[in-house]
């Protein structure tokens, strides 16, 4: 017993016992070191490595550091705000989104642009895609172009279904009042016949003076016209249409092949059942010099 004792306390076992305790020490710090893993985000990613330096000579505890971050970003925004935009960047921003050139021009600009087309160029304008029939719709430019192909005097009218529904009614009224001439040039009577309405009211007044009133008695007026030997060539000027709902008139200067100066006529149509008819036609001399030429002719 006392042998196994003094062994026990012998200077071998202490230095052998103090070995043993360092062992244990460094092998738990080094346990320990190796078990503490790296702080990581959700998606796997060092947070160590997300973090960003603090500028300031304090320690920051992340939640200055946060503060930090969201005034910068307010910062920022209110930058992006206060700078203004540069014009070219927004131009590209409004092609990409499909406008067009026509879109950023100044209405009376395209108005004035539009008016150099004819009537069949801008209804073909029309048809070509949507930002082109807006433009090529415009109520402006429609009266721009009435005026310029009929007549200035309609400047204050107010057509009730717009410019371009009045500009096709005219131009359907001046083509109908053209072919009443080609009638006269054919001497066709029963195209005479069908283009006058079958009413008693209607009334033609030659350039003789003379007076027809009802349908039978114009038609018979005609036929006395066309059985001239000499054909008549009128050429029209002048030409100026007013179109109402169901009546239009249209005013002339004519010219014919003949020596006998220039005429004023003025036709009036009605409209029924789908197509205008001829109601009443004036033709007269013209005065020349404060004279009337004294050759009359009858048509």
């Amino acid at each position: 017993m006392e042998i196994i004792t003094s062994a026990f306390f012998s200077p071998q076992f202490f230095v052998v016992a103090v070995s043993t305790l360092l062992c244990l020490l460094l092998a738990l710090l080094a346990v320990r070191s190796t078990k503490s893993p790296k702080t990581t985000d959700e998606t796997g990613a060092d947070a160590s490595a997300k973090k960003k330096p603090c500028n300031c000579s304090c320690s920051c505890n992340g939640v200055v550091g946060n503060n930090h971050l969201e005034s910068a970003e307010s910062d920022m925004l209110e930058i992006e705000r206060s700078t203004p935009v540069a014009p070219a960047p927004a131009v590209v921003v409004e092609r990409g989104s499909g406008a067009s050139m026509m879109e950023q021009l100044v209405p009376e600009i395209t108005t004035h642009a539009l008016s150099y087309l004819d009537y069949p160029s801008l209804c073909r304008l029309s048809m070509t895609n949507s930002l082109m029939r807006k433009a090529a719709n415009d109520d402006n430019a429609w009266k721009a172009l009435y005026h310029k192909d009929f007549t200035l005097e309609q400047d204050s009218v107010m057509p009730v279904h717009g410019w371009k529904a009045y500009y096709a009614a005219t131009r359907a009224i001046v083509n109908v009042n053209a072919e009443f001439f080609n009638i006269i040039r054919e001497r066709s009577l029963p195209a005479m016949g069908h283009f006058w309405l079958n009413a008693d009211y209607v009334k033609c007044i030659h350039a003789s003076g003379e007076l027809f009133s009802g349908y039978n008695s114009v038609i018979q007026s005609w036929q006395l016209a066309f059985n001239w030997e000499q054909g008549v060539d009128f050429q029209v000027q002048d030409v100026k249409a007013r179109v109402l709902t169901d009546m239009a008139w249209v005013t002339m200067k004519t010219y014919i092949d003949i020596d006998a100066g220039p005429f004023n006529m003025t036709n009036v149509f009605e409209f029924h059942n789908g197509r205008w008819y001829m109601v009443h036609h004036h033709s007269s001399v013209m005065l020349i010099d404060g004279e009337v030429d004294q050759q009359v002719v009858h048509a």
